[in-house]
C-alpha cells in the first residue's frame, strides 16, 4: 500500500523529534542511527561553519565530546516544513535549545536558537538524514540560582 503524503510528514516530523529527544538523553550511538550511514552534519554560528561531520561514528564521537561537559540538554522542536519528492525530501525545522553546566562552580544556561535546514533520503521504507545543516541564530548564557531549577 503506498503511503500518503501526509503519512510522509509525519513520519519526518517524528525523525526530528526523535533525533532531539536521543540528543536529550545524551543516546548518541542510537541518535546516529537515524542518519544515514555516510550522512554529513553541519553546524554554523554567526554565518561560520563551527562543526563538520561526516559518518555516523564520527558525528556519535563529536557530539558526545561536545556535551560532555552539559548536564542537562533539552530540544524544544517548534514550526517545521517539509517538501516530499519520490524518495527524497527537504525539511526546515525551528528549535530551541537549552544547555545546563557547571562552570566554575556555577550552573550555566545556554539557550540557542537553531534553524535546521535538512535533507532526507528514504531507505527500506524509513525516512533517514542524509545532511543537516544546522544555524545557531542567537545565543544567551546566565547563571541560575537553585531556586530557578
Amino acid at each position: 500500500m503506498k503511503k500518503t503524503l501526509t503519512e510522509d510528514k509525519i513520519q519526518l516530523k517524528e525523525l526530528i523529534d526523535q533525533v532531539s529527544i536521543l540528543g536529550d538523553q545524551k543516546d548518541f550511538n542510537n541518535q546516529v542511527q537515524l542518519f544515514t550511514e555516510n550522512a554529513l552534519s553541519e553546524t554554523r554560528a554567526e554565518g561560520k561553519v563551527i562543526m563538520e561531520l561526516k559518518g555516523r561514528d564520527v558525528m556519535a564521537k563529536a557530539f558526545a565530546e561536545f556535551l560532555k561537559d552539559v548536564e542537562t540538554v533539552y530540544h524544544f522542536n517548534g514550526q517545521s516544513l517539509f517538501t516530499i519528492k519520490g524518495d527524497e525530501a527537504t525539511g526546515t525545522c525551528y528549535c530551541l535549545i537549552t544547555l545546563i553546566s557547571n562552570q566554575k562552580d556555577k550552573k550555566i544556561r545556554t539557550t540557542i536558537g537553531a534553524v535546521y535546514n535538512d535533507h532526507y533520503v528514504l531507505h527500506d521504507h524509513q525516512w533517514l538524514i542524509d545532511k543537516r545543516i544546522g544555524d545557531f541564530l542567537w545565543q544567551e548564557k546566565c547563571e541560575i540560582h537553585s531556586s530557578e531549577l
